[in-house]
């Protein structure tokens, strides 16, 4: 699947359907929990969790794919990019820890 930005040039499809995925996971994994935590029919959780997707996923969309500039990524050394994923992993490491803290 090839995506566009917006002046045409093709992008990557991988890092905007990895992120949409991941949000699709955790959405629907800790928000309907926290939804019923708050009081919230299930169903009304379960939309409430699909809303929160949605607008997610379109914010993925719009930086990874819409705003994307292919020749940025030829700029930034492999090393700067490899630390900023690991920062990255941390920090959902650090929330899911978080999140599942909250429900005990």
């Amino acid at each position: 699947m090839r995506l566009g930005n917006r002046d045409g040039t093709p992008v990557d499809a991988v890092p905007f359907l990895v992120a949409a995925s991941l949000t699709f996971a955790l959405t629907f994994a800790f928000g309907p929990a926290y939804g019923l935590s708050l009081g919230l029919s299930l169903p009304v959780a379960v939309a409430a969790s699909g809303v929160v997707y949605a607008v997610a996923a379109a914010g993925a969309y719009h930086r990874l794919v819409w705003t994307a500039n292919p020749d940025v990524r030829r700029e930034v050394p492999a090393g700067t990019r490899l630390l900023k994923l690991l920062y990255f992993v941390a920090a959902v490491f650090l929330l899911l820890l978080f999140l599942s803290i909250l429900l005990l």
